[in-house]
């Protein structure tokens, strides 16, 4: 079963949890807007002298709840249904979330570990003057994701730039257009760990359901990227034991805990975790942290706001409060966390979408 098959089954099961009336149920499903972007007619010089055409997609789901926001990654393997059920997470998790804003997605087909620096800014700047009249502050919010290199925070950054930069050309200066900027340009202080934090007030929520909290807990992270390791960080300085971390390239374990500040140091250096590999772990609780569901700049974009104790408090209020929500509806409609979050975000979303006028 594919991203988007999964997607849908979990959102159908959610509308008869709900009983949606079926009109509706296929209003939400079906996105606002597809854009296929096929640069042939803007090709990129390379370094080589050559030119080279790339494919973009930008997927707009929902924008009942607020303007749609979601990730642009660079990645080799374009598909359409994948980038169209991530799309349509985004609106579900950040409805869970109860933050202000609808799902999108974005995909540039390449490969930015073949691409120089000087390419991969002119593949970025190129893609968003495609999308340049459909994205925007009130509209689509653009952010950063897998392939604008979680390993190097600054590049991670960089791309958001340019793509506010080419934007400014054709509408003037917006720095609330993309979240995870520098914060030369607007961005927030300590916007790099927001959602490794987010993860951890998430697994604090859990555990505290069930009489535990992270001290003493043995934990697993699959992916050391910006969430994964920012997630390690975090748990290990409040007392939790991280017994095993994997990335793409191979995984490290160490039974009595590993020393996550030189692993994170070392990953820095040298583009992933080379060691040997970690198998036959079991575990408890298993806390998904991909795809930036509940990036709190997001929230706090428009407004500006600069990071500090206040806003990671609210971050702590939001997760623990969108944990409680979740649970509400498990007991409601008798059923796993799972589709407690997925019945939570399609009523929160069809609770707008009704009140803005929908009609059948």
């Amino acid at each position: 079963m594919n991203e988007l098959a999964a997607t849908n089954r979990n959102f159908k099961l959610a509308s008869r949890l709900l009983g949606l009336d079926s009109k509706l149920e296929k209003s939400l499903l079906i996105p606002f807007r597809e854009i296929k972007v096929r640069m042939v007619e803007c090709t990129i010089p390379k370094d080589d002298g050559t030119l080279a055409s790339f494919v973009g997609f930008r997927v707009k789901h929902d924008d009942a709840r607020g303007p749609m926001k979601g990730g642009i990654k660079y990645d080799p393997e374009v598909d359409p249904d994948e980038v169209n059920a991530l799309a349509q997470l985004m609106t579900w998790k950040t409805a869970v979330a109860n933050i202000p804003y609808g799902g999108a997605k974005g995909v540039i087909g390449c490969d930015p570990g073949q691409l120089s620096l000087s390419e991969l800014e002119w593949l970025t700047r190129v893609f968003t003057q495609k999308i340049h009249d459909l994205i925007g502050v009130s509209t689509d919010v653009p952010a950063p994701d897998m392939g604008t290199n979680a390993q190097v925070v600054w590049l991670f950054e960089q791309t958001m730039a340019w793509i506010l930069d080419e934007y400014a050309k054709f509408h003037g200066y917006s720095p609330a257009l993309v979240t995870r900027k520098p914060i030369d340009l607007g961005g927030s202080l300590g916007r790099e760990a927001a959602t490794g934090r987010g993860v951890l007030f998430a697994t604090e929520a859990l555990l505290n359901e069930h009489g535990k909290s992270i001290s003493g807990q043995r934990f697993v992270v699959q992916g050391f990227g910006n969430v994964g390791s920012w997630a390690a960080q975090l748990i290990s300085e409040i007392g939790g034991m991280v017994v095993a971390v994997s990335d793409i390239s191979g995984a490290i374990k160490n039974s009595k805990g590993i020393d996550v500040p030189s692993l994170f140091k070392h990953s820095v250096a040298n583009r992933g975790v080379k060691e040997e590999n970690a198998s036959g772990i079991k575990a408890k609780f298993i806390v998904e942290a991909a795809n930036h569901p509940t990036d709190p700049e997001a929230a706090e974009n428009i407004q500006g706001f600069m990071w500090d104790e206040k806003v990671n408090n609210e971050l702590r209020m939001y997760m623990i409060n969108g944990f409680k929500d979740v649970k509400e509806m498990c007991r409601t409609h008798n059923c796993d966390l799972r589709m407690g979050a997925f019945t939570l975000g399609v009523n929160r979303v069809t609770r707008a979408t009704v009140l803005r006028g929908w009609e059948a």
